[in-house]
């Protein structure tokens, strides 16, 4: 017998996708975002979905889903993070998406699944003791279960990135711990790296769509941004412009050295963001080509599957790539889980 997922915040799908992948069977996406839930759908089309603000809902609109079997659920929870995000200048203490852990937490009370997946940046850990994540641990405690958390570089588990995540896993069976890392220096696998994971895919020009894949698809570019990529070598940043292409904002400001910036094919990529096909918005320039990352480039530095489907406008789907939990970390986590599951 299978897992069944319960994907809340569930995004365009990326948890649910590494998840699918270990075995899990994907039984239901939760989401208030239109256009990503749309994704979630058209790569999940099994699966029940539900569109709406978690704190409008009852536990029980599940009940139909989850029918009469409650003792092979496994609950993902991995809430929006910008509240808690470093890159998020504007906080503000009654952002509602601080709560969405509390509300998330509701549904674990009710229905106790046997498992549970929590993603979210590093920082809400931090808060004081009436923060969401301490007060979920005092309810994780509550209700029996036992559980792991820590800060994880998604690069330890094959995710061709600079991402951190605070990850949290959890049963009320037995005790479980987080994965060992897959990749870097603690194991025989060597990091992946930027090239790994695009450089077979076709050429395009900036403001150009990939014939053979319509998700390979570029942003376009100002004639001044244009030059300004051709005079940025691989992995290079602004700071290789010819003095003449120089924003007034950077000539006496050294912060914020990656915006306009070259990925390089043999390192890492800079942790992609809701803005990972803008060239003026983080490093997202082409190693080589002279434009910014496409829709499909970025969804592969995500480890998304290279058939992956993304509904909406341009910026819509950047956002819900940036957002997605890498599905080859989730498939990490989820290979834990399992065999947590099968040796239970």
């Amino acid at each position: 017998m299978s897992l069944k997922v319960f994907d809340f915040f569930s995004g365009c799908g990326g948890t649910s996708s590494g998840l699918e992948a270990v075995g899990f069977d994907i039984a239901m996406g939760l989401d208030f975002d239109k256009d990503a839930l749309d994704s979630f759908k058209a790569n999940f089309p099994k699966a029940q979905t539900v569109c709406a603000p978690i704190e409008t809902l009852s536990p029980k609109i599940l009940t139909s889903i989850i029918g009469e079997d409650r003792d092979n659920l496994l609950f993902c929870g991995c809430a929006p993070c910008q509240p808690f995000s470093k890159q998020n200048r504007q906080k503000s203490i009654n952002d509602p998406r601080k709560n969405l852990l509390t509300e998330f937490s509701r549904f674990v009370e009710y229905w106790t699944p046997s498992y549970i997946l929590i993603e979210n940046v590093p920082g809400i850990q931090k808060l004081t003791s009436k923060g969401p994540f301490h007060n979920f641990l005092i309810l994780l405690s509550k209700l029996g279960y036992h559980y792991d958390y820590d800060v994880l570089p998604a690069s330890n588990y094959g995710v061709p990135q600079r991402r951190e995540r605070l990850v949290l896993i959890a049963s009320n069976k037995a005790p479980i711990v987080l994965p060992a890392p897959s990749h870097g220096p603690e194991s025989s696998t060597p990091y992946s790296c930027v090239e790994d994971w695009i450089k077979e895919l076709p050429p395009i020009a900036a403001g150009e769509i990939c014939e053979e894949d319509s998700q390979h698809q570029a942003a376009k570019l100002s004639p001044k941004n244009l030059e300004r990529i051709k005079s940025t070598p691989e992995g290079g940043t602004r700071e290789n412009w010819p003095e003449e292409l120089k924003l007034e904002c950077h000539k006496n400001y050294t912060g914020h050295s990656d915006v306009y910036g070259r990925l390089h094919w043999k390192k890492l990529a800079s942790g992609l963001t809701t803005r990972c096909i803008s060239l003026s918005n983080g490093r997202f320039g082409h190693p080589s080509q002279n434009r910014a990352l496409s829709i499909r480039e970025a969804a592969n530095l995500q480890t998304f599957p290279p058939n992956y489907l993304f509904c909406g406008t341009l910026s819509s789907r950047a956002r819900q790539i940036g957002n997605a939990v890498p599905p080859l970390m989730a498939h990490k986590l989820g290979a834990t889980i399992k065999l947590h599951y099968q040796n239970r």
